[in-house]
């Protein structure tokens, strides 16, 4: 497998894997330096807001790719979190079986994002039994919002990386006054 096609699949890994949540403000996150961030804009003037970021080795290829996004909720809806995170699951495998792919993923289990409850799994991306990729999906939701975090890397990447990602996860603040 050659690495653009694992650049790729990171890229689009994010987009195919977040769940389309919005929001009414913008969530901040402060990026470490070396980070690429974007901000990813609403489709057909909805209120979505998303915000990818990535590190990338000294070649310009990515390490890790990093995405949260947010929406608003109606009042008094409930988020089944678990639900959120196992769909999320199944689509990353299912994407990844198309491509020869296998994937393992832990079972799903209670964490946090930045100050909120959250449940979380982490997939290992293997092909003809070598380590590729490892994937972590998160999902959260307070009174007002839904919450989705996904952050891919290459398995030397997201090693790498990982830690660094926990940092940010835990800087995020998203219980809103």
């Amino acid at each position: 497998m050659t690495f653009a096609y694992r650049r790729c699949t990171l890229f689009a890994l994010g987009l195919l894997l977040a769940v389309p949540l919005a929001m009414a403000d913008e969530v901040i996150i402060t990026w470490p330096a070396g980070w690429e961030v974007e901000s990813l804009p609403d489709p057909a003037g909805s209120t979505v807001h998303r915000q990818r970021a990535a590190i990338n080795d000294a070649n310009g290829d990515p390490q890790m790719v990093v995405e949260l996004t947010r929406t608003a909720l109606t009042p008094d809806h409930q988020v089944n979190l678990g639900g959120v995170v196992l769909e999320m699951r199944k689509a990353l495998q299912v994407n990844f079986s198309h491509g020869g792919y296998q994937s393992v993923c832990t079972k799903v289990h209670d964490a946090k994002l930045g100050d909120i409850a959250a449940v979380e799994t982490t997939c290992k991306i293997s092909l003809n039994g070598g380590h590729v990729m490892t994937q972590t999906l998160v999902a959260a939701s307070t009174a007002g919002a839904a919450y989705s975090l996904s952050y891919a890397g290459s398995a030397q990447g997201y090693e790498a990386h990982v830690a660094e990602v926990q940092t940010i996860r835990d800087g995020l603040r998203l219980q809103l006054p």
